[in-house]
């Protein structure tokens, strides 16, 4: 009996894994996203490395990371809608291999110049920019309509159980080979996620038709959004919460080095504790059938929370449970918001819908990561931690109240939302 019932959970929980296009994607984005961590975590450190743990410099990379996203951002949800998302994907990837290389080539030089690194982040920002939106509205098209909600979950679980093995095998292969073996085993991992798009059925696809060529397209996203609650309250949150508390890269190396004087090898075990968390976060909401603006303000709160916990932490050991706790409501929030968008914005609207709340994620960064790496180098990582908290607290209070006022209304069961997706 209770093997019967976790079975069923189980093929619950994994259930748009029966679609062979989306077994195809998730395989190989995991493979690849592993990699991508890789440099993520490399290249943070080697900055560190560079600059004497300067959290500011840091602060920098991130912002070089993430700039294209904020000023190509809506840009590139447009060109999403009106592309085959399958084709543009494999060109961004490919051009993503080709930056991984080309890090990898700096590493191996010896001691790169700092302005180097920069610059090579930012093309790298460039595909993030593209590959954001193209990537999760694809995401819809692979699965049927009554799978979408799993689907977009086990995405996000993807990407974070990439980060629990990622984090650990950079900081495996920095202790042991050097920067550069990161930034090449990332370059090598992109050729499973070209394989996964070049073996899938084209014809099985649920291809949302594109969206016309017109002025105006990204004013018409924009105003589309503000026009419905459900869409503008979650991505409103997005932008408080995105700037000053999804600063991982820039806060945990300072928090670990600068505050417990510990090793690289100790920030990407910490790394991967807030790792293991979000995969679990993102299990439980794959559970889930149906969301809405409520799931979104309550996972801010409890992001908030964990936040000012892991602030007060009294040693690096105690660190570790607490990360796992951020990991969990980080991406409840995450995937909470992401579900909403996803499962309420029209198709043809969908790309400019996500290329916004990637903006307002990761584009927030080049603004916050600077201000919030400065706050760290002159007090400490502790009070970076307790800004990303009553920034959550602040966008929680915020939503509840807006939601009230708005009258956002609660979340369909995924039988309501069909007609809207098709």
């Amino acid at each position: 009996m209770g093997r019967s019932r976790f079975s069923t959970e189980a093929n619950d929980t994994f259930r748009s894994l029966r679609h062979r296009n989306f077994r195809l994607f998730f395989v190989g984005q995991f493979i690849s996203q592993t990699g991508n961590w890789l440099t993520l975590i490399g290249q943070s450190l080697l900055v560190l490395h560079l600059t004497n743990n300067n959290g500011f410099r840091v602060g920098l990379l991130a912002a070089c990371q993430f700039l294209p996203v904020l000023l190509l951002g809506m840009w590139t949800g447009v060109v999403a809608d009106r592309s085959d998302k399958r084709r543009l994907l494999m060109i961004v990837q490919s051009f993503a291999m080709l930056q991984s290389f080309v890090l990898a080539a700096l590493a191996f030089s010896g001691r790169p110049p700092l302005i180097a690194i920069y610059a090579v982040a930012m093309v790298g920002g460039v595909c993030t920019a593209f590959d954001n939106p193209t990537r999760r509205s694809f995401v819809v098209e692979m699965v049927s309509v009554e799978d979408v909600q799993n689907a977009v979950s086990l995405n996000s679980a993807l990407m974070t159980g990439a980060r629990v093995f990622g984090p650990t095998i950079a900081g495996l292969l920095i202790s042991t080979v050097g920067y550069g073996w990161c930034f090449t085993i990332d370059g090598i991992s992109y050729l499973a996620v070209l394989f996964g798009f070049w073996r899938m059925d084209i014809a099985a696809l649920r291809t949302a038709p594109a969206a016309a060529r017109a002025k105006g397209q990204l004013l018409t996203g924009l105003r589309y959004v503000r026009s419905l609650p459900e869409l503008f309250i979650p991505l409103a949150m997005m932008s408080v919460i995105g700037t000053f508390a999804f600063n991982f890269s820039v806060v945990l190396p300072l928090f670990v080095k600068k505050t417990f004087h510990s090793t690289d090898t100790n920030f990407t075990l910490l790394y991967s504790a807030v790792s293991v968390g979000s995969f679990v976060g993102a299990l439980v909401a794959a559970r889930r059938r149906s969301i809405d603006v409520h799931h979104v303000v309550v996972a801010a709160g409890l992001f908030g929370v964990s936040m000012a916990v892991i602030a007060a932490s009294p040693n690096l050991l105690s660190s570790y449970p607490i990360a796992v706790f951020v990991g969990v409501f980080s991406i409840l929030f995450m995937t909470s918001s992401t579900a909403i968008v996803q499962t309420r914005a029209d198709p043809q609207m969908r790309g400019r819908v996500l290329a916004l709340q990637a903006m307002l994620m990761l584009g927030s960064t080049p603004i916050g990561g600077p201000i919030v790496g400065l706050i760290c180098q002159v007090s400490s990582a502790r009070v970076g931690f307790l800004v990303g908290a009553v920034a959550c607290f602040a966008a929680a209070m915020w939503g509840a109240a807006a939601a009230r006022s708005m009258g956002a209304r609660g979340g369909p069961a995924v039988d309501s939302l069909q007609p809207a997706l098709r």
